[in-house]
């Protein structure tokens, strides 16, 4: 009779019975499962993932499962082998259906933020409409008769010259009132006015 070290002993040990040494929370149990399935379920992982990093977390998901599943392995339904691999292949598929899913959120949340013109075109309008809105709020804030000046010289058109012939306001007030309500503008717009520049 020959004398066999406990290692020698546990490398002829079946599978079935790792896994019950596995439900008593031996660990050396759990590492001879591993040296013996690992490369195999390593390879199933990458097949369903194409990813060797996201393989190896599976692999480790899917021997934590088993490890904390050990106690309920149930030998009348599957191989150890079957039951590692439909362990590692659900947690596979879970990890592919997860990354669709955070795949199809990403592309929905772009697409959401994405600008409505695409070309610069188009962004370059947007900002154009952006600056008149805002130049028409300010022009809403100044006296009534500086914004009638204002509004037929740049919607208009029209020189101070024409102004003061339209309306019948004198040249020099239409000159006063043009240069009040550009000081104000200014003032109020320098933000605008500073990106411009």
């Amino acid at each position: 009779m020959d004398a066999s070290t406990p290692t020698e002993i546990l490398q002829t040990k079946d599978d079935r019975t790792l896994v019950s040494e596995m439900a008593d929370g031996r660990q050396e149990a759990m590492a001879e499962l591993y040296d013996r399935f690992a490369p195999m379920l390593l390879g199933l992982a990458r097949k369903v993932l194409k990813s060797q990093e996201d393989a190896e977390e599976v692999l480790q998901e899917a021997l934590v499962h088993a490890w904390n599943r050990a106690a309920q392995y149930d030998a009348s339904r599957s191989s150890v082998s079957t039951w590692l691999v439909m362990i590692t292949r659900s947690r596979a598929i879970d990890r592919l259906r997860s990354r669709k899913v955070s795949d199809r959120t990403v592309a929905e949340v772009q697409r959401e933020s994405a600008p409505t013109h695409a070309s610069a075109e188009g962004a370059s309008r947007v900002l154009h409409d952006e600056r008149r809105q805002r130049v028409r709020q300010e022009l809403a804030q100044i006296p009534d008769e500086q914004r009638q000046i204002l509004e037929l010289a740049f919607f208009g058109g029209l020189t101070q010259r024409e102004i003061a012939d339209q309306t019948g306001i004198p040249l020099g007030t239409v000159k006063t009132r043009t240069l009040l309500a550009m000081k104000k503008l200014r003032i109020a717009l320098r933000d605008e006015i500073r990106e411009l520049l």
